[in-house]
């Protein structure tokens, strides 16, 4: 978030690619503790708009990551997962909003 406040948008989407790298590897693990379940097929993100605005969505990442850190706590291991999963799927939205607005600055180019 202070790399959002700073404006530094080619750092900003060096983190959110790192992030989205450290929630696929989260998820890794969660699915070998929950091999024999298939629920994640039936959690869904919000998908009412393709374009995200980074801050709110950046920020809404962040409270699902806090929330499942508290599950993990509380030992609800599949409440955590889906939030870990939730919050890696609008991760890939707020990556692939970058890399659309790289392709058009190479395009403009």
């Amino acid at each position: 978030m202070k790399t959002l406040a700073k404006k530094d948008e080619k750092n900003l989407m060096n983190l959110v690619w790192r992030a989205g790298a450290d929630l696929e590897y989260a998820l890794f693990l969660f699915s070998l503790m929950h091999q024999n379940e298939s629920e994640s097929s039936s959690w869904k993100i919000d998908s009412h708009s393709k374009q995200v605005e980074i801050s709110s969505t950046l920020s809404f990442v962040q409270d699902l990551l806090r929330e499942a850190k508290d599950n993990m706590e509380a030992g609800e291991l599949l409440d955590a997962h889906k939030k870990t999963w939730m919050a890696r799927g609008y991760l890939l939205r707020v990556h692939d909003t970058f890399e659309k607005k790289r392709k058009e600055q190479r395009r403009v180019k």
